[in-house]
This record gives structure tokens, C-alpha cells and sequence, in this order.
């Protein structure tokens, strides 16, 4: 398969979330896995939603590595593309197109190498991909497998495919999504001692967030805590006083300030008087680089790339939040070809050299999982 070619096929599948629609890109990627041989398995979402999970080679004796993407992508924002965002174009060494660097090169250069690295010697342990819809919005696909109680099996490591620019990330920021509520009583706008303005409550407690931040330690990869409000409604009319409003709240938390704990934290700063409820609850992840799966990616994406870095860690979530928990925190790296300044961006694009280069570094990284190298 011409991994290029793959991308663009996946980018031809319109995955907006929402609604999302995965379950047509789900089916096509299971019909090439089920012609090399794979075990392949749908799980369904919601209504023309579907979670792929594909395997080959599993052992009893050695647990296999856990390859994980995602196939919804975001909307096309406002401002007109200057490409087709549906049919990708390669221009100056770029594919454009919605989802080429947020994921479907990801999946695309994924894809490849899982089949590719069966071609000679089966790897040891065999491999697992974890294939989901609805993760844009809070790696929804990704809990769904497990608050059904889906028999995951198990893993020696996870690689997620996320934009990276081929660049391994060994931890990413939790995400806290919070929807606050304040009531109030309703009357004319001209007698508004009658009521009580349910908006002053929101701007107030919006006011205590802007000056607000976690008094915790620094995580020495992820820094601090941030919170940001991100969405504000509320009122009925001009002439009335408001009796409700609503904002979200959105905390992205390290390791030193687990979810739970940020929650209890603003319930007291924003007192009885604004009403909140999650929505979305995944804590930090985070591996050690003296792991010896994690140095082994290092030494491969060294020969390979040649480039060095220093940054660790990224701030965006992904669903290593659910798998990696689920699997007993085994060693996880984020890795993908994709740019991470052009995610949801208008012209969305990757780099072609760097979807062929990453088929190679995961290629590397399968064949060397469980070996000393």
C-alpha cells in the first residue's frame, strides 16, 4: 500500500464531528485489515458510529503493542478554504485536506506499518490497534469501549498517533470539562429589584476564574494547571431580568492536580451559588523516560529523523486518558507525522516526507517491541 495514497482516501470520508459519521471509514480500514490477515472487531458508538479494533499475532506468552487513532476530525471553521478540504492535494510537499494532520496520516502511515511489519517476522507479541470515533469531543468513542466492560485484553505499550511531526511526546495535560449554571429570578427590566439577574451571578463567578489559578506544584514536564472559560449564554430577552445562564469551564491538569481533586477545588472558590456538572473527567498521563520502551523510541526516531528536541510533553488530550489507565498505565508515547500548529486550522495539511518517514518509524518501533536494542 502507498501510504500517501491511503491518506487521501481516508481524508475522502467526510468524519465531522458532529455528527461524525464514522462508521463508513471504519468499514473500508476493517476490509483492508481483514485482507492481511487481521482479526477484526466493531464496536458500535452511537447510530452510524463505530470503534475498530484489529489484531494479529497476539501470544499468550508476550503481550502485544497497542497502536490507537482516532477518524472524526473537526469542522471547517468559518473562513474559506483555498482546497478542496475532502479531496487532497499534494502542493510544495504538503497533502491539504481536513484530518491529514489531525489524524488520517496518522491512521494512514499506522495502517501500513502494522501490515508491512508482518511482511517478514511475525512481532513478537503480535499488535492491537484501537480505531475510534468521537474522540474530538472529549474522547467519547474511547470510554464508551470501556463502560461497556470491552474486553481490551492486554498491552506492553501504547503508541498514539496524534500530531507530532514525527517528534515523540512521553505525557499529555488531563482535560476537566465543567458546564456551571447560575439561577436567578426573572421580572421587567425596569423594575429589576423584582428579580435577580442570573448573568451578574456568571460574570461574577467568570471574574473570580480570570484572576483563579491551582496552588499546586509544577509538573516538571506538563508546568501548571490552566483554566479557561470558553463558551457564555444566557437571558431571555432585552427587557427582562435573566433567570438562568451558563458558561463552560475548561481545566487541562497535570499530575501533581488530579481532576477530582480540581473539581472540589472551584465547587468551594465559586461557592453554592453556581451549579456544576462534568462532562468530561480524563486525568494526565505520563511515562518515564527511563522506561526502556520509551528510550527505545527514542533511539529509533533518533536514526531515523536525526532531530533533536526537548519538549516532552504536549498540552492537548488524546484517548491514551482512557486506554492507558485501563491497560495499567503501561509505557505510552505520542507519535504521529502530522503538524501540530495545523490542527482544526483552515488549509489544513502534512508534510509527505513525513507520513513516509513515520511508516518507518513505526515499522522500527513494532519489530524492536520486547527486544534489547
Amino acid at each position: 500500500m502507498d501510504v500517501v495514497t491511503l491518506t487521501k482516501d481516508l481524508v475522502k470520508f467526510n468524519t465531522i464531528n458532529p455528527p461524525g459519521n464514522e462508521e463508513g471509514i471504519a468499514k473500508f480500514v476493517g476490509e483492508i485489515f481483514l485482507e492481511h490477515g487481521f482479526d477484526v472487531d466493531f464496536q458500535k458508538h452511537e447510530v452510524g458510529r463505530l470503534n475498530l479494533i484489529a489484531s494479529r499475532g497476539l501470544s499468550e506468552t508476550y503481550q502485544p503493542i497497542i497502536l490507537t487513532g482516532h477518524f472524526d476530525v473537526v469542522p471547517l471553521g468559518a473562513k474559506d478554504w483555498s482546497v478542496d478540504p475532502f479531496n487532497s492535494k499534494i502542493i510544495d510537499g504538503k497533502l491539504f485536506g481536513r484530518g491529514t494532520t489531525d489524524m488520517k496520516a496518522g491512521l494512514a502511515a499506522m495502517i501500513v506499518a502494522v501490515v508491512e511489519s508482518f511482511n517478514e517476522n511475525s512481532p513478537k507479541g503480535g499488535v492491537k490497534l484501537i480505531l475510534t470515533a468521537d474522540e474530538e469531543l472529549g474522547c467519547r468513542g474511547a470510554k464508551k469501549l470501556l463502560t461497556s466492560n470491552y474486553d481490551i485484553g492486554e498491552a506492553s505499550a501504547i503508541i498514539v498517533g496524534e500530531p507530532t511531526s514525527n517528534i515523540p511526546y512521553i505525557s499529555h495535560k488531563g482535560g476537566l470539562f465543567i458546564n456551571a449554571k447560575t439561577l436567578g429570578i426573572t421580572a421587567h427590566s425596569s423594575m429589576p429589584e423584582l428579580g435577580e439577574n442570573a448573568i451578574y451571578k456568571a460574570a461574577d463567578a467568570i471574574t473570580k476564574i480570570a484572576k483563579f489559578s491551582f496552588d499546586v506544584e509544577q509538573d516538571p514536564l506538563l508546568g501548571y494547571p490552566t483554566i479557561n472559560v470558553g463558551k457564555i449564554s444566557g437571558g431571555l430577552n432585552l427587557n427582562s431580568v435573566p433567570d438562568k445562564a451558563e458558561f463552560t469551564i475548561d481545566v487541562r491538569s497535570t499530575t501533581k492536580l488530579n481532576n477530582n481533586s480540581a473539581f472540589a477545588i472551584l465547587k468551594k472558590e465559586l461557592g453554592d451559588g453556581v451549579l456544576l456538572e462534568e462532562y468530561t473527567n480524563l486525568d494526565a498521563i505520563s511515562t518515564s523516560e527511563e522506561n526502556p520502551f520509551i528510550q527505545m523510541v527514542y533511539k529509533v526516531c533518533k536514526e531515523i529523523n536525526n532531530v533533536e528536541w526537548s519538549k516532552k510533553s504536549v498540552s492537548y488530550l488524546t484517548d491514551a486518558a482512557v486506554l492507558t489507565p485501563w491497560l495499567g498505565n503501561v509505557p505510552t508515547i505520542i507519535l504521529g507525522p502530522g503538524e501540530p500548529e495545523m490542527s482544526h486550522q483552515t488549509d489544513e495539511f502534512c508534510y509527505v516526507n513525513k507520513i513516509e518517514e513515520a511508516v518507518k518509524i513505526y515499522k522500527n518501533i513494532i519489530t524492536n517491541n520486547g527486544e534489547s536494542y
